[in-house]
């Protein structure tokens, strides 16, 4: 056992110990407080000069973009999740990731827990947003977590942005082999997919409702990241709203939906899916009566949105292929989808798997 290891095991239940009967800890343990020796300084991707361990083998993201990031680049280095993965989620999960610890977040819950994250001892904790990270935001946590660093990473969510937060990521988490794969595969389906979206003129692009919630009553419109590989591949949004917040989910009615007619839906809400053609709200709509409805695939992360984030990379060559499988016939799902999981879901698909996901997600056969 080595000396840091030695230092964990004689803080670590001291600290339980106090959060448990309740005792305020002010200051808490920095297990390289007292190995200098062992530690670096790095500038994070807010200009933050900090000291982190040279070795940082227990991350911790506060939000589920940069938590997906950090499984993606180097899951043996994560050490909590934001949220539990349900069953369906884990059917591509290796059983060594399964039994993460959940802590939390600040993102849409906002129910991060600073004594619980401190109790599972990260080296690092990462700070991530949807665009510019805000530095009040990352300086409170600082103080929050005391001398456990933590690190702003920017443009986590916009995958057309997301790459230089993935260089930066590969650096930090001593993976920069895996990040500049990960950079190569966006790299090629976004210069793919932009080079078809500008050749179709605007009054042939597919008409999209992003369907969200089990009733498919919420969407996002047009500029809202959660809905940004619709505009990304060539389609055109339905939803006429303006973006509230910078998010833009709302709230819209059945006759709203019927109104706008859309020929292709797509959800991520599985509920909403295994019902959509039974339900007689839905059947006079194009995209209902012409079986164009598409679930994203779910396990481990969702390849369309929720989050929003490193996970709908994959998501690019898939929204594609819903949309206009002919314009997109050079893509291949089967053996992406293959090589995507192995290098970045750390799970060997057999055949039979590649098509449960494909084939469940709403694409006929042909077009995969």
């Amino acid at each position: 056992m080595n000396k840091k290891d030695i230092i964990k095991k004689i803080i670590l239940p001291i600290i339980a110990i106090l959060i448990v009967a309740g005792i305020a800890v002010t200051y808490y343990y920095n297990p390289n407080s007292t190995i200098q020796e062992d530690n670096i300084t790095i500038t994070d991707m807010v200009g933050r000069t900090l000291t982190i361990p040279s070795e940082s083998d227990r991350i911790v993201a506060t939000s589920p973009p940069m938590t997906t990031m950090v499984y993606m680049l180097a899951p043996n280095k994560l050490a909590g999740l934001n949220f539990a993965w349900t069953d369906e989620e884990q059917k591509y999960v290796d059983d060594k990731y399964k039994n993460l610890p959940v802590v939390g977040g600040w993102f849409g819950r906002q129910d991060g827990n600073y004594e619980q994250i401190i109790a599972i001892a990260p080296d690092i904790v990462i700070e991530g947003a949807m665009g510019d990270v805000d530095l009040n935001t990352v300086n409170e946590r600082q103080e929050k977590f005391g001398a456990i660093p933590v690190v702003g990473v920017t443009d986590n969510s916009d995958v057309t942005k997301i790459i230089p937060s993935i260089e930066f990521m590969g650096k930090l988490l001593d993976s920069e082999e895996k990040a500049n794969k990960l950079i190569d595969f966006t790299n090629k389906y976004l210069e793919k997919v932009q080079n078809v979206a500008d050749s179709i003129p605007d009054n042939e692009k597919k008409r999209v409702y992003y369907a969200e919630g089990d009733e498919g009553l919420q969407t996002d419109p047009s500029g809202s990241l959660h809905a940004q590989l619709i505009d990304l591949v060539g389609g055109k949004n339905v939803a006429d709203v303006p973006l509230q917040d910078g998010v833009g989910q709302i709230e819209v009615s059945i006759e709203q939906v019927i109104k706008w007619n859309p020929e292709l839906i797509i959800t991520t809400d599985s509920a909403f899916y295994n019902k959509v053609y039974s339900d007689e709200k839905w059947k006079n709509i194009d995209a209902v009566k012409n079986k164009e409805v598409y679930l994203s695939p779910q396990s481990p992360f969702k390849w369309f949105d929720r989050p929003p984030g490193a996970n709908i990379i994959i998501g690019i060559p898939w929204t594609a292929k819903v949309l206009y499988p002919d314009k997109y016939s050079d893509i291949n799902l089967k053996e992406l989808t293959k090589e995507f999981y192995k290098e970045f879901y750390h799970y060997d698909l057999s055949d039979e798997d590649v098509l449960d996901i494909l084939k469940g997600s709403g694409l006929k056969e042909k077009n995969i």
